[in-house]
């Protein structure tokens, strides 16, 4: 999406000058007044851009092509839910008491929700009274957190939980 965007960007702007240094200023403007985190959300801006640019430089046939053909596009692309990640690789973090056996204690459940998992550190805490394990999970894309850490309550005894945000592995 983004090599067509850009393709009308440049289309409009054409061998203006003038267009061409005013489109760089709101470009840095509106790079420095917010971080892209997904290259979705630069293709939105571009979009916008690009459908701005048109209606300032009076091709407003253009501009209305342009945003009725895109947003069908990203409709269609949202629809089959293209670019969406099969899994992620999430934080977990479970508190247990030192007698539980956590080699295997857990394995029916990460087989259940998870497509890979992988323990990163043992550490104890409460003087030694309780461990606590820090694993990488890749969870199933449709997997219910809730019912994930549900199951893992049920192993440890209760203690405590903490499934962490995406994490790059």
């Amino acid at each position: 999406m983004i090599p067509s965007i850009i393709a009308i960007i440049i289309l409009l702007v054409g061998s203006n000058v003038a267009r061409a240094f005013s489109l760089a200023g709101a470009f840095s403007i509106i790079r420095f007044r917010s971080e892209a985190g997904d290259p979705k959300d630069i293709a939105y801006v571009f979009f916008t851009m690009a459908a701005g640019l048109a209606c300032g430089v009076g091709f407003f046939g253009y501009a209305i092509l342009f945003t009725i053909v895109l947003c069908i596009f990203l409709v269609i692309l949202g629809k089959v839910n293209f670019g969406a990640k099969k899994s992620s690789y999430k934080l977990l973090k479970v508190v247990i008491p030192e007698d539980l056996d956590y080699k295997k204690e857990f394995e029916e459940v990460f087989n259940k929700y998870t497509l890979s998992y992988e323990l990163q550190r043992v550490k104890t805490t409460d003087l030694g009274s309780l461990y606590e394990l820090v694993y990488i999970v890749s969870l199933y894309y449709d997997t219910d957190e809730k019912e994930f850490i549900d199951a893992l309550r049920c192993r440890n005894g209760n203690l405590s939980i903490m499934l962490g945000m995406n994490v790059d592995v």
